[in-house]
């Protein structure tokens, strides 16, 4: 008899034992996308907390205020980020402390002739560098952002060893610029450098206030063109948004990053390589809603 309860109580931890791994593995499905699995430089073993599924190849949630890490997926990984690159764009134009009112020129030189990407912005329109940089950051226009990086004192190639430079001094070890715009995959970087790169960024209140208004009218001479916020939230009673970007090529896929109030605690939100044109959105509902519903875990920050 003894025998038999002791093979009873067996089975039964034996039973809760698996519904535990089954619930803590239950965490998020990797990518498919080649441009998940290209420019690794290491992988973290994806570290996560219960009941919160994420499609986002790399992802990472950092509490702002105490830079504890609340969620990681793939968090080192060394992948294109598009046109989150304007992000450092951006302060690296503030940082020069420019004549804002200056006007700058649309030009042939800002055309985008690698993905031909479309333009609302024609040749030989004139607009001040801050609407310039108001368009870089809100609609994400790249014509905008090459023209800023091109009236740059040494031009182009001065601005983007600029942008590089200023990676550095930041500490971002594997982040690297190409362009202005984001439009080379050869820009890339990580989400754990990318949180670093929000933060600093949420440092210029020019850029929170530029990335996170929802639309703007701007004058062109014969008529006023409007652009919307390329980031949907935005838009959303539910969000606290205090800075955002989002970003697609193909090698990056669907990204986006923000500075957020969620459950009472400002956080940093990086979601990369994304797949379809909901899914960052999507993770980023399911990290709130998951913070919301219950108490983040936490983990120790590394790097």
């Amino acid at each position: 008899m003894t025998r038999r309860y002791g093979m009873a109580i067996l089975g039964v931890l034996l039973c809760g034992g698996m519904l535990t791994v089954q619930v803590t593995a239950g965490f998020a499905k990797s990518s498919r996308s080649p441009a998940a699995h290209r420019h690794y430089s290491s992988l973290d073993a994806a570290r996560a907390p219960q009941r919160l599924v994420l499609h986002s190849a790399s992802a990472l949630v950092e509490d702002q205020r105490t830079g504890e890490c609340l969620v990681q997926k793939q968090a080192e990984a060394v992948l294109p980020i598009a046109s989150i690159t304007k992000l450092m764009t951006a302060m690296v134009v503030l940082d020069a402390r420019p004549d804002l009112q200056e006007s700058i020129t649309i030009t042939a030189q800002d055309v985008d002739t690698l993905r031909h990407s479309r333009s609302r912005l024609p040749v030989g329109m004139r607009l001040t560098r801050e609407e310039a940089l108001l368009l870089a950051l809100m609609a994400s226009e790249n014509r905008a952002a090459y023209a800023l990086g091109r009236t740059y004192p040494g031009g182009l190639g001065a601005f983007v060893a600029a942008m590089n430079t200023k990676a550095q001094s930041l500490g971002l070890t594997k982040t690297s610029f190409k362009d202005t715009a984001g439009l080379s995959s050869g820009n890339v970087s990580s989400a754990r450098d990318l949180a670093r790169m929000v933060n600093a960024a949420y440092q210029y209140p020019l850029i929170r206030e530029f990335s996170t208004r929802e639309k703007a009218a701007i004058h062109t001479g014969r008529r006023n063109l409007a652009f919307r916020n390329t980031n949907r939230l935005i838009r959303s009673p539910r969000w606290q948004i205090g800075l955002s970007k989002t970003g697609f090529i193909d090698e990056a896929g669907r990204c986006l990053v923000m500075q957020a109030q969620v459950a009472r605690r400002p956080v940093l939100i990086v979601l990369l390589d994304a797949q379809g044109k909901l899914t960052r959105f999507g993770d980023a509902n399911r990290i709130k809603q998951w913070m919301e519903g219950s108490p983040p875990a936490r983990q120790k920050r590394r790097g």
